[in-house]
C-alpha cells in the first residue's frame, strides 16, 4: 500500500483517522514495512504527524494507526506529561521535519492520571522521586477539575489533554506562528483500549 505523503494538516489527519479505522476493523495494510521502504528511509526522513502521547505500552502508535517507518514522529512519556525536552522534540517536528499534524494523545484508565487522583486524596503508594514528579506535574490538572465538580478519570483526562494542547501552543511561538499561518493543526484525542478507536475531543487550527 502506498500514498503520497499527507501535505495539509486535514490530509494528515484523515490519514491517521483512516489507519485507525483499519486498525479497529481488523482490514490492516501494514503499510510501509518493508525492506526498501527502510533503505529509503536511511538518507532522511519525511513523517507526515508528530504524536505526543503516554507511554502506556498498549498505546503502539504505528500499531492503532497501521502506519509505516517513517510515518510518525513519536513522543511519549507516562502521561504525556509537558517538559522542555517534550516541546524541544514538538518544534523539531515541525520546524525541521515540516509536519503538518500534532496529535496529542490520551487514554482511558491512564495509570499517571490515576496515581495523582489517588495522590490528592493522599492514597499515592509509589515511592519513586521522578514518578513523585510526574504527578506533582499531572496535580494541578486534578484539583482543576475537582473545582469543577469533576472526579471520573476520564473527565479528568480530557481536561489535561486539552490543557496540554494549550501548554504547548503558549509555551512555543514556533508551533503557534505555524498554527496561526495554517502550515499546522493540532488534535487532542483519546485512545479507548478496548474498542481501539480514537475520539477526537480537540481540533485547532484548519481541521473539521
Amino acid at each position: 500500500m502506498t500514498i503520497s505523503r499527507p501535505n495539509t494538516p486535514q490530509a494528515a489527519w484523515d490519514a491517521m483517522v483512516e489507519g485507525n479505522r483499519r486498525f479497529v476493523s481488523g482490514s490492516l495494510a501494514h503499510p510501509r514495512q518493508d525492506i526498501d521502504r527502510r533503505e529509503a528511509l536511511a538518507a532522511a526522513q519525511t513523517p507526515f504527524a508528530a504524536l505526543f502521547g503516554c507511554a502506556d505500552s498498549r498505546l503502539s502508535a504505528e500499531i492503532i494507526f497501521d502506519v509505516g517507518l517513517g510515518d510518525l514522529f513519536v513522543i511519549r512519556n507516562a502521561g504525556q506529561v509537558i517538559a522542555e525536552t517534550i516541546l524541544g522534540s514538538l518544534e523539531y517536528s515541525v520546524e525541521v521535519l515540516k509536519v503538518p499534524l500534532i496529535l496529542v494523545l490520551g487514554h482511558d484508565e491512564c495509570g499517571a492520571i490515576r496515581a495523582t487522583i489517588d495522590s490528592t486524596e493522599g492514597k499515592l503508594t509509589a515511592q519513586g522521586e521522578f514518578i513523585k514528579n510526574i504527578v506533582s506535574r499531572i496535580e494541578p490538572t486534578v484539583r482543576e477539575a475537582n473545582k469543577r465538580g469533576l472526579r471520573a478519570i476520564d473527565d479528568i483526562t480530557v481536561l489535561h489533554i486539552e490543557e496540554t494542547i494549550n501548554e504547548i501552543i503558549t509555551r512555543s511561538e514556533i508551533i503557534a506562528d505555524a498554527v496561526s499561518n495554517g502550515r499546522l493543526g493540532i488534535v487532542g484525542a483519546n485512545y479507548k483500549l478496548i474498542e481501539g478507536e480514537i475520539h477526537p475531543i480537540f481540533l485547532v487550527g484548519d481541521l473539521k
